[in-house]
């Protein structure tokens, strides 16, 4: 699944191939994507400039003239930018630019979103305001004083996207083990000190693997002729079975909360 960096990863490759394209026609192969009435939502976008690429935690957003398109890439979507190619089964929405471009929404589940909203008014409508901060926007006696009576795992807080936005399975694991805290840990044990470890790895993990282009393993794979490295610098996520890069201590894998967990049983006691 695209985390934070794959999808900043996506955005910044975006906005270098499409920003001013303008939208003269869409074709829909799988409508359910598509989170509003479908006879507003073509008349809508139709003849919309692009005129830049935001992103907030996992979402991309498209600024256009006079809305916000919001997207949501779930488990295995992705972008490709073709011309008169034939069009692949799991290509679901294609936009089509006065260029004679085209913009391909290609996902094998069919699990992602794309809505329409008003430009005006986007930040305070679903979905993006019920987000919670990114870690390098959120004071870590902030983020104690919203979990401290949680009963939760700290693990499933880090995953709950209203608390704290963009972090993934793989960025979880990977900030829970530089902070030497366990997964199955409740949250209500979790100190100021614990906090603060928490919201500056996270910070620092999250960082690296943007500048990195994300991680690109057999659950996520980018496009637009872009994969990620941060997989070569991971310490726990994928590496069952293999020494902890600390002491050397056997890294196991568990579920939490549902999820494949990856952990160091010594340094994450």
């Amino acid at each position: 699944m695209p985390e934070l960096p794959e999808v900043e990863t996506v955005r910044a490759t975006l906005e270098n191939e499409i920003k001013n394209e303008v939208i003269v026609g869409i074709d829909l192969y799988y409508s359910k994507i598509i989170q509003n009435e479908l006879e507003w939502f073509i008349k809508a976008i139709t003849n919309q400039r692009i005129h830049r690429i935001d992103r907030m935690g996992k979402y991309l957003i498209l600024i256009l003239d006079d809305f916000a398109m919001i997207i949501h890439l779930r488990m295995e979507g992705k972008f490709y930018i073709k011309t008169n190619e034939e069009i692949d089964k799991h290509e679901h929405v294609i936009f089509h630019f006065g260029s004679g471009r085209n913009l391909r929404y290609h996902d094998v589940r069919k699990f992602g979103t794309i809505s329409l909203l008003d430009i005006n008014t986007y930040l305070d409508e679903y979905p993006l305001i019920q987000l919670g901060r990114e870690p390098k926007n959120l004071e870590y006696h902030h983020f104690f004083e919203m979990i401290k009576n949680r009963k939760t795992t700290i693990k499933q807080i880090l995953l709950d996207q209203h608390i704290i936005a963009g972090l993934g399975n793989i960025y979880v694991d990977e900030t829970l083990f530089l902070s030497r805290i366990h997964p199955t840990r409740v949250a209500s044990s979790i100190t100021l000190e614990d906090a603060k470890h928490i919201i500056f790895s996270a910070t620092q993990v999250l960082d690296k693997a943007t500048k990195l282009g994300g991680t690109t393993i057999r659950s996520y794979t980018s496009s637009l002729g872009v994969h990620g490295r941060f997989q070569n610098e991971l310490n726990v996520h994928m590496k069952q079975g293999e020494p902890c890069p600390v002491c050397q201590t056997e890294i196991i894998k568990m579920k939490v909360g549902g999820r494949g967990t990856y952990v160091c049983p010594k340094c994450q006691h």
